[in-house]
């Protein structure tokens, strides 16, 4: 009983530390109600964290995409990238373009690629990122456009040994090839030194 109460206390914390996430919050009580007997009979990692290590993201970057469509228009989407842990390696896991794309949709998916990742055995962490830029409809230059604004500021939290992208859903070998072109663009222009 002791350990039931334990179990709902802590998902209760996680769903007062996560308003309005429904999806985020159904995968961790699932993870959590499926891993609790084993944290049962191994109190020690409650007690140095581990659980509450596992369950909160180590970053959420969320950031404004400002784009120029066909018509000249200035467009603004909200864009997001869940590094959610890197404990045996870097972030890996695809980047999304679609309207229901938010937070809570990115965190849900970032925490199950971490377990996806750990049980492919190689080095990597967990993350997801993507915006609710709906690219249906839109022309290549459209797209590249977005793709570019949106490399802009994402470039930073990017590299090899940091957070791997790669595509999901509305994101395939275009996307990626105009957001690896503009990301290649910025680091380029990073090693320039004005004085």
């Amino acid at each position: 009983m002791k350990e039931a109460v334990l179990k709902d206390a802590f998902l209760a914390r996680v769903a007062s530390n996560n308003p309005n996430q429904p999806e985020y919050l159904q995968a961790v009580t699932e993870v959590i109600t499926s891993i609790w007997p084993f944290v049962e009979k191994n109190p020690q990692y409650i007690e140095a964290g581990i659980l509450d290590r596992l369950v909160e993201p180590e970053r959420l970057i969320q950031f404004r995409v400002s784009w120029v469509d066909d018509q000249g228009k200035v467009n603004v989407n909200r864009a997001f990238r869940v590094q959610h842990n890197s404990a045996i390696g870097p972030y890996k896991g695809g980047m999304r373009f679609h309207p229901s794309v938010n937070s809570s949709v990115l965190k849900f998916l970032a925490f199950e690629q971490t377990f996806k990742n750990a049980l492919t055995t190689l080095p990597m962490g967990g993350g997801k990122g993507g915006s609710d830029f709906d690219p249906k409809g839109k022309s290549d230059n459209e797209i590249m456009r977005f793709c570019q604004a949106l490399m802009l500021e994402l470039h930073r939290h990017l590299g090899a040994d940091t957070d791997v992208p790669a595509g999901d859903i509305g994101v395939g070998a275009r996307e990626v090839g105009f957001m690896t072109g503009m990301m290649k663009s910025c680091l380029t222009a990073q090693s320039a030194c004005y004085r």
